[in-house]
């Protein structure tokens, strides 16, 4: 039987990670959240199923933490989510192996249904 199906979510908006946290709950994933990509680098859990990082966290950005992590060789499926869309961030979302890249707002099935996607590994 598999384990739970960890979904991390990494963005330094405290009321989005609630509302994402009691969405993706509802929907029956385990998740954790981290409002920032440092307190992300600090868990010692093993790395989340899939990881939903926003690109634009501050001193460490989603592609900062992207690039350590494979770095590291932890291929953790992604979704990019951002509240500053233009045509170079979402081609380096895409070159990035991104499973999907959300613009804020989004609605909820678009990021249940890339979760999904990224929990069967497949891309955009």
């Amino acid at each position: 039987m598999p384990g739970p199906r960890v979904v991390g979510i990494v963005d330094d908006d405290a009321s989005l990670l609630r509302a994402l946290r009691r969405l993706l709950q509802a929907v029956g994933f385990t998740v954790e959240t981290f409002g920032s990509g440092e307190e992300f680098l600090r868990s010692v859990r093993p790395p989340p199923s899939c990881l939903v990082l926003d690109i634009h966290l501050g001193t460490l950005t989603g592609f900062d933490l992207h690039e350590w992590l494979l770095a590291s060789g932890a291929s953790v499926p992604t979704v990019f989510i951002t509240g500053h869309d233009d045509d170079a961030t979402r081609e380096r979302a895409r070159k990035a192996g991104a499973v999907a890249y959300l613009c804020k707002p989004f609605d909820d099935q678009s990021l249940i249904s890339a979760i999904e996607r990224a929990l069967a590994r497949d891309s955009f």
